[in-house]
């Protein structure tokens, strides 16, 4: 006999499908340099900072305390991936939880590596007057004379830095989200449940 289950709150849905629709329009705008895109990480920032306050204060589910676990559990986990007698939980099992958090902290750089490079190109933003390359990392992406700026007031070498890495984080972000999709769908059809229903619904039925 199936039952329902509560999991997930109406807060932790609409920042899932938030997050979803601001990380897209920031990443298909990102060529641009428009206000669009930089408005959108803005909004990343802040439902990605509302995330991580949540998993300490929020909802049993949302809490990171419980669908962190160790590493050995998600080892077991992935083991048992395919095996009838694998462990169900009502939250994320433990490699979605993991995912979750590499998610988070990928989001976070491609944020701040954004807000970085507006502040170098064009002086503007929280980072504004923050935004030279750290010294450890100076020699591997410019000469000496590199970090001179230019005519227009930029840090060449900075700005070449925190660009990559703004690119680098973002398509290893677009990794991750293909990465949970099929996760999603192999262990909601494993496990018989409507993962992607439920993120709408908040409730799971088995």
């Amino acid at each position: 006999m199936s039952k329902e289950i509560r999991v997930w709150d109406p807060l932790i849905r609409i920042f899932h499908w938030s997050l979803v629709l601001a990380f897209s329009i920031g990443y298909l705008s990102g060529d641009e340099e428009s206000n669009l895109h930089i408005y959108s990480g803005y909004a990343v920032l802040g439902l990605i900072t509302f995330r991580v306050l949540w998993g300490v204060v929020g909802t049993r589910y949302a809490r990171f305390s419980n669908f962190v676990h160790a590493p050995n559990i998600v080892i077991q986990h992935l083991k048992a991936l395919f095996k009838k007698e694998q462990k169900h939980y009502v939250g994320h099992n433990p490699a979605g939880g993991w995912m979750v958090v590499a998610m988070l902290i990928t989001l976070f750089v491609v944020t701040i590596s954004g807000l970085k490079l507006y502040a170098i190109e064009e002086g503007l933003g929280p980072l504004a007057g923050n935004s030279q390359v750290p010294l450890i990392m100076s020699s591997a992406y410019a000469d000496d004379d590199k970090h001179d700026k230019n005519e227009n007031g930029k840090d060449e070498g900075a700005e070449e830095f925190w660009e990559e890495i703004h690119e680098v984080s973002s398509d290893f972000m677009v990794l991750l989200i293909l990465l949970h999709i099929t996760g999603v769908i192999v262990s909601g059809r494993l496990q018989n449940e409507h993962l992607i229903k439920a993120m709408f619904t908040g409730k799971k039925i088995r």
